[in-house]
């Protein structure tokens, strides 16, 4: 059961999150986030809630087997161990989408075998405190708008350059992995989700991996739409997703930068259903009191209803790891 703490600390949080949504409404998105990023009181007592909560509430006891949403840290580094460091599933994603790109284009299609890792090269995004620094087989990056500690560079991921020769800009194709935990609803609107995902693509090594970890304490299924509307979203940018698991509090995936972008756009193309559209939606998006109606209400309104019975078929099928229909 929550502390008393543990709520205040939360609300605090959501409270933050809340009112950047709601003055997107009234204001340019991008003004907002720039009025956010200035103002230092909010950031650091948002750094100083994140911090306590991920230590003191967290992180301090790292069990997967637990199904709780504290073990999102084991829960990333176990995931990016069994696809970097166990051939098999590397070569298991690689053959099926030089199998789909043969059918796609046999001139395009390769067999290209050489991504070997001997060190995880990792991007943190909104690290806060950079819990992956002490493992000795990851090399971490760790970035936030507001450091918890010196070891995270302040740094706004959506508007830092990408360049393959400056100093202050990360490198293109570079990280092994990239992570998002419990990052994208801090951002208020779709279009920013969007852009942030679109520059993890751009800074992946191909065969490299974004791992998503979104809030998410409704039960199994209940968001299932949502999640497959990101999917078929991330695909559109040229991401496969690969693996996905509900725990307690937390919504977990992994999503693959394909080496050829046409495989992930042909499941986007066979799979896309009425209510997909190319956004990066959360549930708070819909259902607070100040949500405008519009002619596209009802079509949004479709990622909250029942789940059809094929999408909870989709969440139990498959080999631990590997995401059913991952292509």
């Amino acid at each position: 059961m929550a502390s008393a703490e543990q709520l205040a600390l939360s609300q605090l949080i959501k409270s933050v999150h809340k009112e950047l949504r709601e003055s997107t409404k009234t204001s340019e998105p991008d003004q907002v986030w720039r009025d956010h990023l200035s103002n230092q009181k909010v950031l650091n007592q948002y750094a100083t809630a994140m911090h306590k909560l991920a230590t003191c509430h967290w992180d301090k006891n790292m069990h997967v087997s637990s199904k709780q949403a504290n073990c999102r840290i084991e829960w990333v580094v176990n995931s990016c161990r069994e696809y970097f460091f166990e051939p098999r599933l590397l070569n298991l994603f690689r053959e099926k989408e030089n199998k789909i790109m043969k059918g796609i284009d046999p001139e395009q299609a390769s067999s290209n075998n050489d991504y070997e890792v001997q060190r995880i090269s990792m991007l943190d995004v909104g690290s806060c405190y950079n819990p992956f620094a002490v493992f000795p087989d990851f090399s971490v990056t760790a970035i936030d708008i507001a450091p918890a500690n010196d070891t995270v560079s302040c740094c706004d991921f959506l508007e830092f350059p990408l360049g393959l020769h400056s100093a202050d800009s990360f490198m293109g194709c570079h990280f092994d992995a990239v992570v998002f935990s419990l990052l994208l609803e801090y951002l208020p609107t779709s279009d920013q989700r969007l852009k942030c995902c679109q520059k993890a693509y751009e800074v992946l090594k191909p065969e490299g991996i974004l791992l998503i970890i979104t809030p998410d304490s409704r039960h199994q299924g209940a968001n299932a739409k949502l999640m497959k509307n990101w999917r078929y979203t991330l695909g559109l940018i040229g991401f496969c997703r690969i693996k996905f698991e509900k725990l307690e509090h937390v919504t977990c995936m992994v999503f693959r930068k394909a080496v050829y972008k046409e495989v992930p756009r042909r499941w986007c193309s066979i799979h896309k259903e009425t209510y997909m559209q190319q956004a990066l939606n959360i549930p708070q998006d819909f259902n607070e009191s100040v949500f405008n109606v519009n002619s596209n209400q009802q079509n949004q309104n479709q990622f909250l209803t029942e789940v059809d019975e094929t999408e909870i078929k989709d969440l139990f099928n498959g080999l631990p790891f590997v995401d059913h229909e991952m292509f």
